[in-house]
């Protein structure tokens, strides 16, 4: 079912998604206009996506997430944005209440989204997770990111900021590899900015902070109620702290892995 009054365009930036791409798509199908933003994917993303007349695809070198996403929203023509990435899904309860908040007259301009980690096809529901709040759907021209914080972006909104009730499925985990891999990732990016600023690692955030890091989410954070799952994921989420500072101190030398 179309939206009746106001348009919802839904945004994706992708790299090398194949794998996800195709359900993402037709669990967006609600939405007006979908947007696709790719950053020169080689695993058959574009290919599958070529299978959608109704998708709008462009190429974007990917410079960081947040200038990523800035660009996405410039494509935008609806009055109403959704930001999902290809790991997130919509449960069909989420759908209905987007669909009734943003034709809702109301003063709020951008809407928080919970979301739920699923590790394989269990949901955790602790280790640091259990607070996970978003900004992802938003009036078009109220918000835009801050180009300063290159990853695990900040969107600037311009207005009030509700809270929808229904979360969103994050099906981040799909193997130890690949998830050390993302983990990897998204440290170097994060000592990049750090870098940037001049900011040197020290003893402490080499060895004291990935320890805190785990102790907190496990412990403080109950990660021992979601199982072994929710060892892992502390385990690797703690591992991402020591590469984020290990990466630094490579920066520093010149000599940085990739």
């Amino acid at each position: 079912m179309k939206l009746q009054n106001s348009t919802l365009s839904a945004l994706i930036i992708t790299h090398n998604e194949a794998n996800h791409i195709n359900e993402l798509i037709e669990n967006v199908s609600f939405a007006d206009e979908i947007i696709v933003v790719d950053s020169f994917s080689e695993d058959g993303t574009i290919e599958r996506l070529q299978q959608y007349p109704n998708v709008k695809v462009f190429q974007n070198k990917f410079l960081d997430f947040a200038n990523q996403r800035n660009f996405a929203i410039s494509k935008a023509t609806s009055n109403w944005i959704l930001f999902i990435d290809a790991d997130e899904r919509l449960p069909k309860l989420l759908v209905e209440e987007i669909k009734e908040k943003i034709n809702v007259p109301t003063n709020i301009v951008a809407y928080k989204i919970p979301r739920k980690f699923v590790f394989k096809e269990k949901i955790l529901n602790y280790s640091g997770l259990q607070t996970d709040f978003i900004l992802r759907l938003f009036k078009r021209g109220k918000a835009n990111y801050d180009t300063d914080i290159k990853v695990h972006e900040v969107l600037k909104v311009n207005g009030r900021i509700g809270k929808l009730k229904n979360p969103m499925l994050h099906y981040s985990y799909s193997d130890y590899k690949s998830y050390k891999a993302k983990t990897e990732h998204y440290a170097r990016l994060k000592a990049k900015m750090l870098f940037e600023k001049g900011a040197r690692p020290t003893w402490f955030d080499l060895y004291i902070k990935p320890v805190y890091k785990f102790l907190y989410n496990y412990i403080f954070r109950l990660g021992f109620l979601d199982g072994n799952e929710g060892l892992i994921i502390c385990q690797l989420n703690a591992y991402g702290v020591k590469y984020r500072y290990e990466y630094l101190n490579e920066l520093f030398l010149g000599s940085p892995k990739e």
